[in-house]
């Protein structure tokens, strides 16, 4: 249980740090949100806007992707559930540790957080579409008022759409990682330990961050 609690704590750690990082030192999610903005006021002035439409719809297609994926993904845990005596007779010749818990719970776990992933995935989805027409509904003209007013409001409900989207990806990392407790209590921490890691990592210290940070070009 100490180490199922803490797959939570660390998640949840993660989540919070990468959306609220040192000022000094953000992370990339936090550096892409100047871009996200950057990109709907270069948008009011740009012509033809082909190629704004082009990129929203990817993004769009990008979260109608890791939804379906995640769909998948539960639905075949939903099945193992169901099955998990079958499983478990299957696993007894493998490591795994099917005795102190019963399957059946340790698979619900990446379920849930699958679960969660999905949700996230759709109200990105539906958020980067509220972009879309939020970006339709700016005004050719860079001169009229409310053209750089709708332009920002676009971007901001970008960054909304993006940050869901980010969660989604977080949330399926640690799915991953909850796939550990079938090989143990010390199995499930390693794996935790893992993902926030490799998530970390992504965020605070790859090298798409320095390119992102880079401003001079």
């Amino acid at each position: 249980m100490a180490a199922l609690i803490g797959l939570f704590v660390v998640w949840f750690a993660c989540v919070w740090i990468i959306e609220n990082p040192p000022a000094r030192h953000p992370s990339v999610s936090v550096l892409m949100k100047t871009y996200r903005h950057d990109w709907m006021r270069t948008f009011v002035t740009r012509s033809p806007r082909i190629f704004d439409g082009t990129l929203i719809d990817s993004l769009r297609q990008g979260t109608a992707f890791f939804a379906s994926a995640s769909l998948i993904a539960i639905g075949g845990g939903v099945a193992l559930i169901g099955n998990a005596s079958t499983v478990e007779r299957l696993a007894q010749d493998l490591p795994l540790d099917t005795v102190t818990v019963d399957l059946a719970l340790k698979l619900l776990v990446p379920v849930a957080i699958l679960s969660n992933a999905l949700l996230k995935f759709i109200w990105a989805h539906r958020l980067f579409g509220y972009c879309s027409i939020m970006m339709a509904a700016v005004p050719n003209d860079p001169a009229d008022p409310l053209a750089f007013r709708r332009a920002e409001q676009a971007a901001k409900i970008n960054v909304t759409a993006a940050r869901s989207f980010n969660r989604g990806l977080e949330s399926i990392n640690f799915a991953l990682a909850s796939a550990g407790w079938l090989l143990g209590p010390g199995g499930l921490v390693l794996t935790t330990v893992v993902a926030a890691l490799v998530t970390l990592r992504r965020e605070f210290w790859s090298h798409s961050r320095l390119v992102i940070l880079d401003k001079t070009d």
